[in-house]
């Protein structure tokens, strides 16, 4: 479908040869030369998202000159100017555990916008979709050659009707393709092939259009293609099928923050201790809503590997994106990934014609600024349950202490025997060593690392400790080519990293169950044993039930310590085993230089490994070939299935929006304190038996050995209602001492969150949530928001939010409000038996402040002032209709 370009074009539209060929642009310096502002002094991210505003004017969604302008008042406003604006991403990225329930709603709002007599043609996606299945893949089986295979056969069973769903889904919608399972992780594969910097495509006149590639993800961690000068991040599914359908994202022109990096990093470190430093640095600093961008001469020093490892975990730093700009070392590992040499050469060409390159003489105006001397980075760990929790390695032995008697207020020492083993259980032992996620499996350098440091540890003769749980998942299929032909997997294989899987496994909470004895260890000595990740995420409960610390670190360091099998070390000074004649064999010893990991870098991660893998990759193995479905305009959903359901936002739906009403009379569902993830309010990973979702399935004679995971079960509302707030460490304020997803019903007593919430809206009654800062953090999951709604909950109130989850809350129709005036859930004295009404709401204004009334138990009432987030004129509009879905459907029910 060809691209509508805006109809004013003659002020900035300007032709560039390239190969021979002539393309049209968006030139933003004839945008200056036109007197629409100074923009020569623009970050690089922020002239992409000026581009956009170029191509779009007056395209008939609402882009004026005043927009274009406003990036201009930005420079000389010293990098603020939060009007709001309307931007289109070129493309949407999505996984499977995020994908699912958007191609659900796309096929509900079919059956919808029929019911409202309207073409079900007319629910397509108008931009380019790519769906990755990455998140499905489990470890059930490791550690031994059949490991892969039998982890994809389970796979398939589990996922079965899921995959016929998205199988239908691609045949049914235009512009949406699938990558099939064990191709990769979709952050991994949107670097390595489907970005490309400079996009082009065809307008409405016929011509062909260069701009930059830019696109929204369902997935946080969709961030990490800025490393490529590709501007993306992560949406809820929610704002993502808005984008899909055609409707604009409505933002505000962030702040840009500008993070210099100087220096270069010494031996013994990698990407990821840099990272690590990263983030801890930019929380500190709070960049929240904010861009990004990365410069400074040490960028002449950073390949793109590690570039991508930065800007993939911007969710864990609180930004929106972290961005680096298109320069040498961006063409250098496009051409070395396979792209095509006339991409490389218009990348280029834009780049300059359009401001966008990196030289010497890059000096933007930035909001603010910090610097990092990468020659300061020394190898660290982040734990035990936040990625901002950096720790040097030299003090991970002693701050593991520290964490065990102030957070976990346990001894040190305890011992438990492991049933018919002959070693036994205490705290701090390595359960799980995974090398795993987006995060660094893209990065050759970390996983040549990796493998080197296996190589020396296996020829001296030591071994993982027979309690952990080793794994290797890397994110492409060209990291066990690499791996493969450097001769390093056949090492990791001794040691018991063997081939689980092409996914994100451990990271996304895929760990699979540890071995029975060592689980029923833990759990009689009440232990605090500990996973290590090269993952981006270890929030409370998203790794293992078995494991309460969780530890990031980079995929070398995830081998040394399955050696050592236990955080109470000091790797820095203390021995991690012994060779076969007996000798301590220290970490130093097995340490890689920087020089031995170039070497095989250079010789391995070919260009060729790059193109052969990625040839066939929308095709997949015999098993997806042999998924069938049926060619049809709407889904026919299974009235059985536990996967699939159609979902109750569309129906009964009339044609006409309706209005804002003031919450009158709210009881509290939940108390929640700080960093409430987005993990605490809809969990991904396995659940029991015995929670809400598990009895909804054994009702249903779903095994155990079935029940998958929650992020497996997204398509099916009832399950994903039961498991919100259903996290095993979620701590509800209003209960004493109790983790789980529990709360009081109506009658006072203890029951679960489900359970509450259906009695109170049997009795017609609104609830309200407390919470403290950073509410929401973490991953993009919009079924924390949906949950949050289908409970019955009108409004969030909390300190602070998390970008992407307040605009999920708008997205489902859920309002969003922020103390002011110092005001807390703790200095207010909430219990949970408190009612609560908010007025103003019926002539609300974006970021209008509102009265809200709390009377507690014994009759005495006290008004606040609340800030309502619905922070753009078109959010109100979505709060009107329900919910973003909804507003569309009905805007495309009357077009059609």
């Amino acid at each position: 479908m060809p691209i509508k370009v805006g109809q004013d074009t003659a002020k900035t539209r300007r032709k560039l040869s390239v190969s021979g060929k002539s393309i049209s642009y968006y030139s933003i310096p004839a945008a200056q030369e036109a007197g629409l502002g100074d923009f020569s002094k623009l970050p690089a991210a922020l002239k992409v998202v000026l581009e956009n505003m170029l191509r779009f004017e007056d395209d008939g969604f609402s882009v004026s000159v005043d927009d274009i302008r406003a990036f201009g008042e930005w420079a000389a406003n010293g990098g603020k100017n939060p009007r709001e604006i309307a931007y289109r991403p070129a493309r949407v990225l999505m996984q499977d555990f995020t994908g699912v329930p958007a191609v659900v709603d796309l096929a509900a709002m079919r059956d919808g916008i029929k019911g409202l007599g309207g073409d079900a043609q007319k629910i397509n996606p108008l931009n380019p979709v790519d769906l990755v299945i990455d998140h499905s893949v489990m470890i059930d089986e490791f550690g031994n050659p059949r490991a892969f295979q039998m982890n994809v056969d389970r796979e398939y069973e589990r996922n079965m009707e899921r995959y016929q769903f998205l199988k239908w889904g691609q045949s049914a919608f235009n512009n949406f393709r699938v990558v099939p399972p064990g191709t990769g992780i979709c952050h991994q594969v949107n670097l390595e092939y489907l970005a490309q910097t400079v996009w082009t495509d065809t307008d409405q006149n016929g011509d062909e259009v260069a701009y930059p590639d830019t696109l929204v993800g369902t997935d946080s961690h969709t961030t990490m293609v800025n490393g490529m000068a590709v501007l993306g991040w992560g949406v809820g599914g929610i704002e993502a099928e808005a984008a899909m359908l055609g409707q604009p994202i409505s933002m505000l022109i962030p702040e840009v923050v500008g993070f210099e990096l100087t220096g270069a990093m010494v031996e013994g470190t990698t990407g990821t201790d840099l990272v690590l430093k990263v983030v801890e640095m930019l929380r500190e600093k709070g960049v929240v809503g904010k861009f990004v961008e990365f410069y400074g001469e040490g960028l002449n020093r950073l390949p793109l590997a590690d570039r991508a490892t930065i800007a993939n975990m911007a969710p864990e730093y609180g930004a929106t994106c972290g961005f680096f700009p298109i320069d040498g070392e961006t063409l250098r590992y496009m051409r070395n990934t396979g792209r095509d040499e006339d991409r490389l050469a218009l990348v280029e060409a834009y780049a300059k014609e359009n401001g966008l390159w990196r030289d010497e003489n890059y000096a933007p105006i930035y909001t603010d600024t910090l610097t990092l001397d990468m020659g300061t980075i020394v190898p660290a760990i982040s734990g035990p349950k936040r990625p901002q929790d950096y720790v040097a390695l030299t003090d991970a032995k002693t701050a593991f202490t520290k964490e065990m008697a102030e957070t976990f207020k346990r001894p040190m020492g305890k011992q438990v025997e492991v049933k018919g083993e002959n070693y036994g259980m205490e705290s701090g032992k390595v359960v799980i060593a995974s090398i795993t996620s987006c995060t660094n499996t893209s990065n050759p350098y970390v996983m040549i690392g990796a493998g080197l440091v296996a190589k020396k540890a296996h020829e001296l003769g030591l071994n993982r400790q027979p309690w952990v749980k080793t794994s290797l998942a890397p994110g492409s299929q060209v990291v066990s080519e690499y791996l493969e032909a450097a001769g390093l997997q056949e090492h990791l294989d001794a040691i018991g990293f063997n081939l689980v899987g092409y996914g994100c496994t451990t990271c996304i909470g895929n760990s699979g169950p540890i071995q029975r004895e060592i689980s029923e260890a833990i759990a009689e000595g009440d232990l605090v044993a500990t996973s290590v990740l090269s993952g981006n995420r270890n929030f409370e409960g998203r790794i293992s039930p078995d494991v309460r610390a969780n530890y990031l670190a980079s995929p070398p360091l995830v081998v040394v310590y399955a050696l050592a099998g236990t955080m109470d070390i000091d790797l820095t000074s203390e021995p991690i085993g012994q060779d076969k004649d007996g000798n301590d064999v220290f970490m130093k010893d097995i340490w890689p230089t920087q020089s031995e990991i170039a070497d095989l870098v250079q010789a391995t991660v070919t260009r060729d490994a790059f193109q052969s893998k990625y040839a066939d990759v929308f095709k997949g193995d015999e098993k997806w070939q042999k998924v069938e479905v049926p060619q049809q305009e709407t889904y026919d959903w299974p009235p059985t299935s536990t996967y699939i359901q159609n979902p109750p936002y569309f129906q009964g739906m009339g044609p006409e929006p309706g209005t804002i009403s003031n919450i009158d009379g709210a009881k509290v569902l939940l108390i929640l304190g700080d960093m409430i993830t987005t993990d605490h309010i809809s969990p991904a990973g396995s659940f029991a038996t015995t929670t809400p979702a598990g009895k909804y399935l054994t009702d249903r004679q779903v095994q155990p050995r079935e029940f998958n995971s929650y992020g497996s079960r997204r398509g099916n509302h009832e399950v994903m209602m039961r498991g919100t707030f259903a996290n095993i460490r979620v701590k509800n304020e209003m209960l004493d001492g109790v983790e789980g997803g529990y709360t009081k019903g109506p009658d006072g007593q203890q029951t679960s969150v489900y359970e509450a919430s259906m009695a109170y809206q049997a009795q017609g009654t609104p609830l309200v949530v407390f919470g403290g800062e950073q509410y929401g953090a973490g991953s993009s999951r919009d079924w924390a928001a949906k949950g949050t709604a289908l409970l019955g909950v009108k409004a969030v109130i909390a300190e602070s939010f998390e970008r992407i989850h307040r605009s999920n809350l708008v997205g489902m129709g859920v309002i969003p409000f922020e103390f002011t005036g110092g005001d807390t859930r703790k200095t207010l004295g909430l219990k949970g038996d408190e009612t609560v009404s908010i007025n103003g709401l019926e002539t609300v204004e974006p970021l209008q402040e509102v009265p809200c009334t709390i009377t507690y138990c014994d009759g005495t009432e006290k008004t606040i002032t609340l800030k309502c987030r619905i922070d753009t004129a078109p959010e109100i509009e979505y709060i009107e209709n329900g919910g973003v879905l909804q507003y569309v459907l009905r805007n495309l029910a009357k077009a059609s």
